[in-house]
C-alpha cells in the first residue's frame, strides 16, 4: 500500500485538484483508492458528491469507525471528507502531551485494503501536515509554475528534510509536478526551467492551464469524468502512468 501526502506550505497551487484526479486516475487503472482529506475547508467535499455523515474530525477525535466516515464515489474510489470542524483539531492535538504528530498513523496503523491512500494536506506545517508526513511515505508537491511557487517548492523541500530528521523518518519526495503551466508565458517556461534544474530527477510533466479544471467542482466530478479528452485529462493520466511506472521499479 502506497501512502502519499499531496503537500505545499503555500496555498493555491492545485493541491487538491491533483489529489482528486490522481485519484480518479489511479482508480481507473484498477487500483483501489482512499482520498483523506485533511483541509478543514472541505474542498474535495464542495467538489464532488460525497454521502458520508461523518467525516476525518470524527475519525480522529470522537473515536468514528472508519467505514463510517468513509464515502464511496466510484469504483475503487473512496473518500474520507473534511469540513470546517477539523479547524478544531490543531488545538486539541497542541493539548495533547505524547506523540501528538502520530495520531493519524496510530489510526490507520492496521489500514491494508487499498492500493494507494493519498492525504491532501492544508496550506501549512502545523501539526496536521506533521500527521501526514510521519503517516506518509512519499510526498507529491504541486507547484504553481511562478516565483511565489518555486520560492515554496525549496521551502518545503527543506520542512521535508527537516522532518525526516528530527523525526528519524524516511519521507521521500517521490513527484514535483508543476501546474498551471501556461506556454504561452515566458514565465511560466522560465520556472518550469529553474523545477526541472534543481528536481531534475522527480519533476514531472507539466499540468496545463485548462478552463476545464475549473469547471469540475460546479460539475461535481473529476477532469476525467468531466473532459476525458482535455489537455488537463491527458496531463494528469501522464501523472498517474508515472506513478504506477514506480511501482515496477519496486
Amino acid at each position: 500500500m502506497r501512502k502519499i501526502c499531496i503537500i505545499n506550505q503555500k496555498g493555491g497551487v492545485g493541491k487538491t485538484t491533483t489529489t482528486i484526479n490522481l485519484g480518479a486516475g489511479l482508480s481507473r487503472k484498477n487500483k483501489k483508492v482512499l482520498i483523506i482529506d485533511l483541509d478543514a475547508q472541505g474542498n474535495i467535499d464542495s467538489s464532488l458528491n460525497l454521502e458520508s455523515y461523518k467525516d476525518v474530525y470524527d475519525f480522529l477525535f470522537e473515536n468514528a469507525e472508519l467505514n463510517e466516515c468513509i464515502a464511496h464515489v466510484g469504483k475503487n474510489l473512496d473518500i474520507m471528507r473534511s469540513k470546517e470542524t477539523l479547524t478544531k483539531s490543531e488545538i486539541f492535538l497542541a493539548a495533547e502531551e505524547e506523540e501528538r504528530e502520530f495520531l493519524l498513523k496510530r489510526k490507520l496503523e492496521e489500514l491494508d485494503s487499498y492500493d494507494y491512500v493519498l492525504v491532501d494536506c492544508p496550506p501549512s506545517l502545523g501539526l496536521l501536515n506533521q500527521n501526514a508526513m510521519l503517516f506518509a511515505d512519499e510526498a507529491i508537491i504541486p507547484v504553481s509554475t511562478d516565483f511565489l511557487g518555486m520560492d515554496a517548492l525549496r521551502k518545503m523541500a527543506i520542512a521535508i528534510k527537516d522532518l525526516n530528521q528530527h523525526f528519524d523518518h524516511t519521507l521521500k519526495i517521490s513527484k514535483v509536478v508543476p501546474t498551471m503551466f501556461d506556454k504561452r508565458t515566458k514565465l511560466s517556461h522560465k520556472i518550469m526551467s529553474e523545477i526541472q534544474n534543481e528536481f531534475y530527477n522527480i519533476v514531472t510533466d507539466p499540468i496545463r492551464v485548462d478552463s476545464k479544471l475549473k469547471e469540475c467542482p460546479l460539475e461535481k466530478k473529476s477532469i476525467f469524468a468531466h473532459a476525458k479528452s482535455s489537455k488537463a485529462a491527458k496531463d494528469y493520466m501522464k501523472l498517474v502512468t508515472s506513478l504506477l511506472r514506480d511501482e515496477k521499479k519496486k
